[in-house]
């Protein structure tokens, strides 16, 4: 109980600004009347398991939203630089400033950057097609075969490396060829659906 009181006080001390962190589901789960039911004035033993938080924690956690910065630069002030690691070509998108040092680091020691103008980063589209950005597991289906969406509307939630990626939609239109299900594994480039007109 003792141990339980500091963390929770550590956590509310506990502060970090400017990108987001998992700070608050930790202060969210110390409290918890099934992680620390003695604190919350609870009489049912502590019932986490290794499910608990997909099955039952329920998160009210608001999302995160960087605070507004006037001096902060906006996408014009941003590059992408392709770079390889371990055989695959990934892209890096930099602050111009950063990318241009970086550049003329490596253009010294001879190497030939490839830069790119940036984009936004977020699944792959083309045309109609919506296609997975990445390998992974599909958690959650938002929508179903014939239904509106609006850009930006969730479609699918994969899992990756232990980690959520909500994929949206590209455009506005009907979700067609709905190849998506829960529970199924999907390759890097897989379609997903189509969102037609």
């Amino acid at each position: 109980e003792q141990a339980l009181q500091r963390a929770a006080r550590a956590l509310e001390e506990f502060q970090v600004e400017g990108m987001a962190t998992a700070i608050p589901f930790h202060r969210a789960v110390v409290r918890d009347p099934a992680f620390a039911p003695e604190l919350t004035g609870g009489r049912d033993p502590f019932t986490v398991h290794t499910r608990w938080i997909e099955t039952e924690f329920v998160n009210e956690i608001p999302a995160f939203s960087a605070p507004a910065d006037t001096d902060a630069e906006d996408d014009t002030d941003r590059e992408t630089i392709v770079v390889e690691v371990g055989g695959k070509r990934l892209e890096v998108s930099l602050p111009v400033s950063l990318g241009m040092s970086l550049a003329r680091t490596g253009l010294a020691a001879g190497a030939k950057p490839k830069r790119r103008a940036a984009k936004k980063s977020g699944p792959m589209a083309s045309g109609d097609t919506l296609a997975s950005p990445m390998q992974g597991t599909i958690v959650k289906v938002a929508v179903e075969e014939g239904q509106e969406v609006k850009e930006g509307d969730l479609i699918v939630v994969l899992e990756a490396m232990k980690m959520e990626q909500p994929l949206n939609a590209h455009r506005s239109g009907t979700v067609k060829a709905l190849a998506a299900e829960v529970g199924a594994s999907i390759t890097s480039g897989a379609a997903i659906c189509e969102i037609k007109d």
